[in-house]
C-alpha cells in the first residue's frame, strides 16, 4: 500500500484528489495539509511514502516545504502538482528534492500512474516541465556532457531513470552486476552528478530516458 499525503491550500482540490486516489486499491491517503508548514509536520508524524505538493501555498510555499523536508532529513517521494504555466519553478523544485512535476490539468488516471512511478523510484516530469528544464540556463552545456557517454552508458542511464537497480540492469543487459557498477560510476562522473537520482533527472531533462 502506497501512503499518500496531499498538500494544497484549496479544500475542493484536496477533497477531489482524496476521493479519486482512495478508489485505488494500492493507494491510501493518510492526511491532508492546507499549507507547507502543516505538510512538513504531517510528513514528520505520518511518514507518507509520497507527498503530493502544490507550490502556491500560504505560510510556507512548496519550495520552502521541500527545503524544510531536506533540512529535517525527511525523505518522502515528492510529486509536485501545481498550476499550469509555472515552468520557471521546475528546476528549483527538482533541485530542492522533488522527483516528479505535474500540472493540475493532468488526467486522473495519469496522476495515479505518476504516484506509482515516483514511489517506485522513477523520475517523472510533465512534457511542459521537461521542456522548461531543457530550455533553462545551462542546458546546452549539460547536453554536451551527454555526448561523452558511450552507447552502453546511455543504456545504463536510461535504465537508471526507469528506476531499475544495479541487479535489474545487469539482468536486462546480460552482464555482471560488477560491470554495471562500473558503468554507473562512469555515468555519474561524466555527467558531473552526485547520485542515481540526479542522473535520472538528467536523463529525463535531456530526452535520454
Amino acid at each position: 500500500m502506497i501512503r499518500v499525503l496531499i498538500a494544497d491550500d484549496h479544500p475542493v482540490v484536496r477533497q477531489g484528489l482524496r476521493t479519486f486516489l482512495d478508489l485505488q486499491d494500492d493507494l491510501d491517503v493518510v492526511g491532508e495539509a492546507a499549507d507547507g508548514a502543516e505538510a512538513v509536520a504531517l510528513v514528520e508524524s505520518l511518514g507518507p511514502d509520497v507527498l503530493l505538493l502544490d507550490l502556491r501555498m500560504p505560510v510556507l510555499d512548496g519550495l520552502g516545504t521541500l527545503l524544510a523536508l531536506r533540512e529535517r532529513g525527511l525523505a518522502p517521494r515528492v510529486l509536485v502538482l501545481t498550476s499550469a504555466g509555472e515552468g520557471r519553478d521546475v528546476a528549483p523544485a527538482i533541485r530542492a528534492g522533488a522527483t516528479g512535476f505535474l500540472y493540475k490539468d493532468v488526467d486522473p488516471a495519469a496522476l495515479v500512474r505518476a504516484v506509482r512511478a515516483v514511489h517506485g523510484g522513477q523520475v517523472l516530469l510533465a512534457a511542459e516541465a521537461a521542456e522548461a528544464m531543457v530550455s533553462g540556463p545551462g542546458s546546452s552545456a549539460a547536453a554536451g556532457q551527454a555526448a561523452v557517454l558511450t552507447a552502453r552508458e546511455r543504456e545504463v542511464l536510461a535504465l537508471i531513470a526507469s528506476g531499475r537497480s544495479n541487479r535489474e540492469i545487469a539482468r536486462e543487459l546480460a552482464v555482471a552486476e560488477k560491470t554495471v557498477k562500473t558503468h554507473v560510476s562512469n555515468v555519474l562522473m561524466k555527467l558531473g552528478v552526485q547520485d542515481r537520482t540526479q542522473a535520472a533527472l538528467y536523463a529525463v531533462r535531456h530526452g535520454l530516458a
